[in-house]
């Protein structure tokens, strides 16, 4: 390990053989705590991928320069966060990037294939029903008119990380289940000369009841994130109802706040 005053560049393999971390070790930030952040930035750039593995602490200790608890720490906050996990006799392996999503009326399948996030999609449901009180009142119809509701599986890498509902008014053109399996709902409507221009959100949390922890993947309890979107095109004409459930451990959304002049 090479250094230089209080700074020590390290490159360890095999997984790690092509990153280059710097640890301060005059900064008043924890040693695991900058290696932890340094690992999980090269988790989210896609330099550690899925399936690669990190070695395990003994010989990443020696191959970092740091002792086995500050390695350990470090390894221990990317497994609680479910970036890393630790396998008997294998040592530590990269399982997936959190999907961090901005804030903004996009597509969460354009979302993902942006960030390399390898979406794909399961339609569990795509059928006309009448509209809900609920339902009625985001789309501006009236209760019990016919809508389009949409039921979808996100996963990323494999894992599920999305339940996605949505309703459509039925004036809008039909759904194919085959093309809502290979791209996003947005994408569709904007190929069918749909342009949407703006949206109602908010962000909630409860627990996963047990047929949602099954679909996701998770215990009966877990933590899921809420979304609810209205969604209109430039017209004004609401083209889009959204009620979507996201895995905690998986998910963020990301914002950015500005101070009001």
């Amino acid at each position: 390990m090479a250094k230089t005053g209080d700074r020590a560049r390290t490159t360890a393999a095999p997984a790690l053989g092509s990153l280059d971390f710097a640890l301060d070790r005059g900064s008043p930030v924890p040693l695991y705590h900058q290696l932890a952040q340094q690992l999980e930035a090269a988790i989210a750039r896609g330099v550690l991928a899925p399936g690669n593995l990190l070695g395990n602490e003994v010989d990443l200790s020696v191959r970092l320069g740091l002792s086995r608890p500050t390695v350990r720490q470090a390894i221990q906050s990317l497994v609680d966060k479910g970036l890393l996990v630790r396998r008997r006799g294998v040592g530590t392996q990269v399982v997936h990037s959190q999907v961090k999503r901005p804030l903004e009326l996009s597509s969460l399948y354009d979302d993902l294939e942006t960030a390399g996030q390898a979406p794909t999609t399961e339609v569990v449901r795509n059928e006309v029903v009448p509209a809900s009180c609920e339902v009625a009142a985001a789309l501006g119809v009236p209760e019990g008119e016919e809508v389009t509701v949409l039921d979808r599986l996100r996963r990323t890498h494999g894992r599920p990380v999305a339940l996605l509902r949505n309703h459509l008014p039925v004036s809008l053109p039909a759904l194919d289940g085959a093309r809502l399996e290979s791209t996003g709902l947005y994408r569709m409507m904007r190929s069918a000369g749909i342009t949407l221009h703006s949206a109602r959100q908010t962000i909630g949390a409860r627990a996963a009841t047990a047929q949602e922890a099954a679909r996701l993947d998770e215990r009966e309890g877990a933590a899921l994130l809420t979304m609810q979107r209205t969604a209109y095109d430039d017209t004004g004409r609401p083209v889009e109802y959204g009620t979507h459930i996201y895995r905690a451990s998986l998910y963020t959304f990301d914002f950015q706040l500005l101070v009001r002049p």
